[in-house]
């Protein structure tokens, strides 16, 4: 095989991969995960793409007035949330490199 073949061959297997890491990214997009901080007080929605997508905070914790404990807990849930956005899409990823790590991927 000469070099040029295996260049192009190179550039083939590059670009499969590119397309196979858009549409895993693209169906990651599509899901989301929940997080919640304060044994539930405060839940948050992230997409796959690590948008927030819908905060809900009970009441009772609007109540207690409170606004720096509120403000930790939002933070904490949003926080794990992307966490675990993050992880979903890794996770995602590896099944499509067959769990071969490539710097810099995820």
């Amino acid at each position: 095989m000469s070099r040029n073949q295996m260049l192009g061959d190179l550039m083939k297997q590059a670009k499969s991969l590119q397309e196979k890491m858009a549409k895993v990214q693209e169906e990651a997009a599509q899901k989301s995960i929940e997080a919640t901080s304060g044994g539930g007080m405060v839940s948050v929605s992230v997409s796959g793409r690590q948008q927030l997508l819908a905060i809900t905070i009970d009441p009772e914790v609007v109540k207690a007035g409170d606004i720096e404990m509120l403000q930790d807990l939002v933070m904490a849930a949003v926080n794990e949330g992307l966490r675990k956005s993050q992880e979903m899409v890794a996770e995602e990823m590896k099944g499509m490199t067959g769990g071969m790590s490539i710097p810099g991927l995820f």
